[in-house]
């Protein structure tokens, strides 16, 4: 089986790879020198010569508080992006799986968000993902992941600034957002498990299980480095951002994912060895 990547030198796409190749999938790794998706003529020269069973988009705009201000952009690339390569994979019958975010709903549900609550995004990252979903959606073969609060060794997260800022007098963190942290591998594993068990198409929330607020992130993360830091509590007001986040981003994963204090305590032990 043949699967195209879009995004494969992101964060995501780094770990994905490796283990799609694993599994013993050929893997066309694409980026930006590549595969241009605001392009729909490259997107369709790419897929042609290729002919890939499935394309796993991860190609996006992933800067949430810099979208408030560069709308255009955004949408350019997360939803006219997507739009390309759906109408693309319908018209070359090639399986799309899309990845989405928890930003898409506005955090005022009490409990675990389903794969099919409505959404309705407060910020212009999560109304671009959402504009992605639904053109994704289009294809008819596909699969909407989403996941949330990501981290892993090869770009920019939260976990990675916790460890940086360990040294500080003090650190503030956000403790009224509560939500399901995710480490990359376990979104890459709950991605490949939707494949080789040929779930019906449609909607996944693949994400860690269990939940915690910025602030318990934080707490674990320097917990499991062995690191004695003066962290402090704070609410969303005391730590005002361009966008506005959800307080209530837990998502029911369907165990696609484990714990994700399990996964934390792996992440941690295998980038401090």
């Amino acid at each position: 089986m043949k699967i195209l990547v879009t995004g494969a030198k992101g964060m995501l796409g780094q770990d994905l790879c490796p283990i799609l190749e694993d599994e013993g999938y050929e893997v066309i790794e694409t980026d930006l020198d590549t595969l241009d998706i605001t392009n729909p003529d490259n997107v369709r020269k790419v897929l042609t010569e290729n002919k890939p069973d499935y394309v796993i988009h991860l190609a996006a705009y992933t800067n949430v508080d810099k979208a408030e201000e560069d709308e255009k952009t955004a949408y350019k690339i997360n939803a006219e992006g997507t739009k390309n390569l759906a109408k693309t994979c319908k018209e070359l019958d090639i399986t799309i799986i899309y990845i989405s975010t928890d930003y898409v709903f506005d955090g005022t549900k009490k409990g675990k968000y389903l794969p099919l609550d409505t959404p309705n995004p407060q910020n212009i990252y999560g109304k671009t993902k959402l504009a992605g979903e639904i053109e994704a959606a289009k294809n008819e073969k596909y699969y909407i992941t989403r996941t949330s609060w990501l981290y892993g060794i090869h770009g920019k997260n939260f976990v990675e600034t916790m460890i940086s800022l360990k040294d500080k007098e003090e650190v503030k963190v956000v403790d009224d957002q509560i939500g399901c942290p995710t480490w990359t591998v376990e979104l890459a594993n709950g991605i490949v498990k939707i494949i080789k068990n040929q779930m019906p198409y449609g909607i996944y929330h693949v994400c860690g299980s269990g939940e915690t607020s910025w602030y318990g992130f934080a707490k674990k993360i320097y917990e499991l480095g062995g690191w004695s830091v003066n962290l402090k509590p704070c609410t969303t007001q005391e730590f005002p951002r361009p966008a506005k986040r959800p307080e209530n981003s837990i998502m029911e994963n369907n165990n696609l994912c484990r714990n994700w204090q399990t996964a934390l305590k792996e992440y941690m032990e295998l980038r401090c060895e």
